[in-house]
C-alpha cells in the first residue's frame, strides 16, 4: 500500500516541484559535507579532503550481518589496490559507534585497515538519500566523490564479495590519479 501511495501521490508531486524521490543526489552534484566518528576513534569531515583526495563512501545496512561482513572484508582485502589511488575510502552505516553491536567492535572483528564511519543519527544517510523506504537501514550504495567535492558516480548495484575490487576498477575508470611512488 505504501509503495502504491508513493507512486501515485508522492513521486509525481516531487517531480512537479523539481525534486528526485530517491534522495536527490546524482553525478555532478556537490556531495553533502559531514563530520562523523570512525571506528579508529578519529573524526572525519568530507570537506577536509577537498582539493586533496577523492573520497569513496561505501554504505552498508547493518554491522555483523552476512552481506555487510562480506562487503567490508572484500574492501579490506583490496586495500593494496585501493591505496594506489589518490583517494580515501570508508564504509559507513547507521550503526552506533560503541556497544556490543557497534562499528568499533565490528571493525575489530574484521581487522579492517580503514575506518568504518558511524552515522547513528541517520542525518548523513538522509542527506545522501540512502535510507530504505520500509526498513530504517541504509541501502548498499557506493558514492565516488572527486577532489572537487562533486559526486562522480553512485553505484546502486554493489556486489558484496567483489566490492573492494569493484571500487578499485571504478576509481581507474573515473580517472582518479594514482599515487606517485
Amino acid at each position: 500500500m505504501r509503495s502504491l501511495w508513493k507512486s501515485l501521490l508522492v513521486t509525481p508531486f516531487l517531480a512537479s516541484v523539481g525534486c528526485k524521490s530517491d534522495g536527490g543526489l546524482s553525478a555532478g552534484d556537490i556531495a553533502p559535507d559531514f563530520l562523523l566518528k570512525g571506528s579508529d576513534g578519529n573524526s572525519y569531515q568530507l570537506s577536509s579532503y577537498t582539493g586533496k583526495k577523492a573520497v569513496v563512501l561505501a554504505w552498508f545496512p547493518k554491522a555483523f550481518t552476512g552481506g555487510c561482513t562480506k562487503q567490508c572484508k572484500a574492501i579490506a582485502e583490496s586495500s593494496a589496490a585501493l591505496k594506489e589511488y589518490e583517494a580515501v575510502y570508508f564504509t559507513i552505516s547507521c550503526d552506533p559507534l560503541e556497544g556490543k553491536k557497534g562499528i568499533v567492535k565490528f571493525a575489530e572483528s574484521l581487522s579492517v585497515d580503514y575506518p568504518i564511519l558511524s552515522d547513528s543519527s541517520k542525518s548523513v544517510a538522509e542527506q545522501y538519500g540512502v535510507l530504505g523506504d520500509v526498513l530504517p537501514f541504509p541501502k548498499r550504495w557506493t558514492f565516488y566523490i572527486g577532489k572537487n567535492g562533486r559526486i562522480l558516480k553512485i553505484d546502486k548495484s554493489v556486489k558484496t564479495g567483489s566490492s573492494g575490487d569493484d571500487i578499485a576498477v571504478t576509481l581507474g575508470e573515473l580517472k582518479v590519479p594514482k599515487v606517485n611512488l
